[in-house]
Order: structure tokens, then C-alpha cells, then sequence
């Protein structure tokens, strides 16, 4: 277990150092000037090219790569160009009403989505297994911008039963549904389907499995062998898919954030992007980046201490 560990770890630090290179790059070519963006339309080219190389985005590119590396690496992040605030506490609230957004989606969306696959399993072949089978697969292709506009026009707008925009909500638990349930519906139409679909699968593959076959052979009651022989195994893919959705809902909140002006990570992006906010731009891309691939490494670990065939063949 320890060396499947190292080696997960040793991978993600690889990946990290690719990502952050090809981020860096990215962002040097986004078109635009940083002084220009700063200082307006108005400013004179004396001026933007004084604040150029007071910022040092004049400098040769692989110091400036060396110089905001090492930054992020212990901890000084600089300061947004637009804002005039330092980026590590701004990048870190930001993610942190992210991952209550998320979290609240995750947390009504996954039951759910879970105990319906495993019905449509139990049912494979009938009415409620097709129709779960055609509004997962619908729910998966419907764009967010598409289905968050439709749920903002018809619930804020017309029905006027929540707010058009949302913020980050109190201690009220009424004021959490308030505010979050609205941005959370694109969200949970896109988890829905892929872990409807991931429970019905692994419930097939259990219900066919000898030793389900060998506990009705046993004469076990049909409710003890799905719950004790059925789910324990079936559910075990469906944990790296929660996994690998719980790292996009951090980082795939672009879209979401900026239609209801949620004050996330992703909206932060989308801004510092829009403003070439460099500093902030850099930081938030990589530090979901992160996350990322600590959630990934934590899904292997877990699916790995659950399944211990998977330890044996690395």
C-alpha cells in the first residue's frame, strides 16, 4: 500500500509540474497587455510600459516561470493587478465558497442518483430502467449555460421563488437552500446521470456475479443478498466517479458561477482571465489543479483499501 502510494504521488507531482508549465505558457500568450488592461485605454505607451517592468512581465519568460514557481511553492503569490489585494487569501475564500456550492450539490445529488441506479439495476429490462437510462444520458448532453439559464428564467425570474443572483449563505439552513439550490440544479442534471449510470452498471455486474449467485443458492432472503453481498461490491466504481465529478465540480464552475454571479473560484477565473489578472489567473488554475489530483489520489486510496485485488496487481 505504501508503495502504490508513492508511485500515485510521484505521478501527480509529474503532472503537477507539466500543468504548471503549460499554464504558464498559456497565460503569456492571452492576448492583451497586462499595463494596458490596468491603467485603460487612455494611458500613454510610456506609462504602460513603466508598469510593464514594474510587474516584470518584460523579464525573459523562464524567469519569470523560476520566479512565480517558487512564489507559489512557498506561499507568496503576489498581489491582483485589478484588485490590489493579495492573491493566496483571495484564490483560498474563492475556493472555499466553490467547494460549499459543490458540496451542497454533491451531497443532494449523489443518494440519490445512487439509490436509482441501483433500483434501475434491480429492474434492468423494464420501463423504470429505460426511462432512467434516457433522462441520465439527456441530463449528461444538456450544456449548463443551457439548463442554468432555463432554471434561472423560470424559478428567479418568472416564479420569483429564489434570487437571481446567489452569494455565499449564512447559518440559516432555510438561506441555504436559498441561495444554493438555484446554482446547484445545472450541477446535479450533469452528476445525476453519471452516477446513476455508473450504480446500475456496478449493480449488474454484482447481480451476476458467483457469489450473489451462491448466496440464493444458499437460501438467503433476497434483501440480505443485496444488501450484503450486492451493494457492498457494486458501489465500489461508483466511488472514483464521485471522485473524478467532486474534482470538476470545483474546477468546472465557470459557467455556473459567472450565470448567477456566484462569487466562486471559477467566476474569479473567468474575471482575472477577462481582466488579465495574471497572479490570480495562474494561482486559481493551479491550485485546482491541485485539489484535483489530491481527490484523485484519495479516490485510488480508498477504492484500493475497499478492493485489495487492485493493491496485488500494481
Amino acid at each position: 500500500m505504501r508503495r502504490f502510494a508513492l508511485k500515485r504521488i510521484g505521478l501527480a507531482l509529474v503532472t503537477l509540474f507539466l500543468v504548471s508549465v503549460i499554464l504558464f505558457a498559456i497565460a503569456q500568450i492571452l492576448p492583451g497587455d497586462v499595463g494596458r488592461a490596468i491603467l485603460g485605454p487612455y494611458a500613454t505607451n510610456r506609462q504602460v510600459a513603466v508598469l510593464d517592468h514594474k510587474l516584470g512581465v518584460d523579464r525573459p519568460i523562464l524567469l519569470r516561470y523560476g520566479s512565480w514557481a517558487g512564489g507559489f511553492i512557498t506561499g507568496r503569490w503576489g498581489t491582483s493587478y485589478l484588485m490590489d489585494r493579495p492573491v493566496l487569501p483571495l484564490v483560498m475564500q474563492r475556493l472555499l465558497n466553490s467547494l460549499i456550492l459543490g458540496g451542497f450539490a454533491l451531497a443532494l445529488i449523489a443518494p440519490l442518483s445512487i439509490a436509482v441506479g441501483v433500483l434501475a439495476a434491480l429492474k434492468a429490462g423494464r420501463w423504470f430502467d429505460r426511462l432512467t437510462a434516457i433522462i441520465g444520458l439527456s441530463l449528461i448532453a444538456l450544456p449548463e449555460f443551457a439548463s442554468g439559464i432555463v432554471v434561472l428564467v423560470i424559478f428567479a425570474v418568472a416564479l420569483r421563488w429564489l434570487p437571481v443572483s446567489s452569494h455565499v449563505p449564512g447559518p440559516n439552513p432555510l438561506d441555504w437552500f436559498r441561495q444554493l439550490l438555484l446554482p446547484s440544479i445545472p450541477l446535479m442534471f450533469v452528476l445525476f446521470g453519471y452516477i446513476s449510470r455508473m450504480a446500475r452498471a456496478g449493480t449488474v455486474e454484482a447481480l451476476r456475479a458467483n457469489y450473489t449467485r451462491t448466496a440464493v443458492l444458499k437460501g438467503l432472503p433476497w434483501r440480505v443478498v443485496v444488501w450484503t453481498h450486492v451493494l457492498r461490491n457494486s458501489l465500489l466504481p461508483t466511488i472514483t466517479v464521485i471522485g473524478v465529478q467532486t474534482g470538476y465540480l470545483v474546477g468546472g464552475l465557470v459557467v455556473t458561477e459567472t450565470i448567477f454571479n456566484y462569487p466562486g473560484i471559477g467566476k474569479l477565473i473567468f474575471d482575472s482571465a477577462i481582466g488579465h489578472d495574471l497572479p490570480v489567473l495562474q494561482a486559481a488554475v493551479l491550485l485546482i489543479a491541485i485539489l484535483y489530483m489530491a481527490l484523485m489520489l484519495l479516490t485510488d486510496i480508498i477504492y484500493t483499501l475497499l478492493n485489495p485485488r487492485i493493491r496485488l496487481s500494481v
